[in-house]
Order: structure tokens, then sequence, then C-alpha cells
């Protein structure tokens, strides 16, 4: 007599983890030309575009897809980056809690690491000498790269922020239109 090794049981299969996120090809960082006239070494944002461009020789620039601020929150102007950090602390301004009240909870702030709104690095605007208070930085949300969604600074992939971070040296300036 034969016995059989079939079981009753019903086999089910682990589903499959989701697959990472991908940007647009669109906002993928990319090397495009580059018309305008800021010297190289120059950072570039255009807000309405959602595209920061990263001033390079022979009219090319590295030009990365963003997120950008909401309405009428948006930094404009001519900046320099007046600091670095790599996994820098976040903490909401008084502004921030009092636009978004649940925010409110990271009064204290946020230590630095992948669970920060800023994200793997970050470069601090500074104007006349005085912070801002507006950063180029990572995210840790990168299906928001696209859209206008923050409390006013430029977004970046964490990837894209750490291919600029290297690039870009303290004291580079910085034009927001």
């Amino acid at each position: 007599m034969v016995s059989g090794c079939a079981s009753r049981r019903k086999v089910v299969e682990a589903p499959s983890p989701p697959p990472p996120f991908q940007l647009a090809p669109e906002l993928r960082r990319q090397r495009v030309a580059y018309y305008g006239t800021e010297e190289p070494g120059t950072i570039v944002v255009n807000v309405s575009e959602r595209f920061l461009y990263f001033v390079e020789e022979d009219g090319m620039a590295t030009r990365y897809g963003v997120a950008v601020g909401e309405e009428g929150l948006t930094f404009k102007g001519r900046a320099k980056i007046g600091r670095k950090a790599e996994w820098p602390s976040w903490t909401p301004t008084a502004n921030m809690i009092k636009r978004k009240p649940h925010l409110a909870k990271y009064a204290a702030g946020v230590p630095g690491g992948e669970n920060n709104p800023l994200g793997a690095r970050a470069l601090y605007l500074y104007r006349n000498g005085r912070d801002t208070m507006f950063r180029i930085h990572g995210t840790n949300e990168p299906w928001l790269i696209g859209t206008a969604v923050s409390n006013g600074c430029i977004r970046l992939t964490n990837e894209d922020i750490i291919d600029l971070y290297e690039r870009t040296p303290t004291g580079a300036p910085v034009l927001v239109i």
C-alpha cells in the first residue's frame, strides 16, 4: 500500500513587498543644457517648474526634481549656503506650529536619522550672513517630489541631496525664482 504525502493544508504564499518608489522619468536627476546666466557652482531653483539646477561648465547643469513650499511659503531671491549638515536634526519653527498645530508634538525637536523630515542631508540658506530658516534638504517622502507641499523648504530625494551635498561647498550661491 502506498501512503500519500499530500497535505490537506492550504499553501499560502507570503505576499511580496511593494516595489520601491520610482520617480517619474522627468523628475529623475539628469544632465541638461542650461541657458541661464548664473556661474558654475550656483544652485538655481525654479519653483514653478519644480526643478533645481546645479550649474556646471559648458552650458550644462544637473537637474533634480524637487518638492517646493506651499503657496505663499516659498523663499524667493538670492542666498548662499551658510551651513551643511549630514543627518540633520529638525525642530519646527513657531510659525510652522501656528499654521499646522499637529507639529507641536515635535517642538522639542527630532534627532537626525531616517525618520527625520530633513532626510539625509541639509544645505542651510543664509542671506546677509543670517539664517533664513529655509533649507534644501532630503525627504523620507519621495513620492512628494514634483509637488508644492512643504513649509517653504526645497526637498530632494535622499539620493539626490547626497549627490548635491557632495558637489556644493559652503558659500555657494543660490537663486530661487
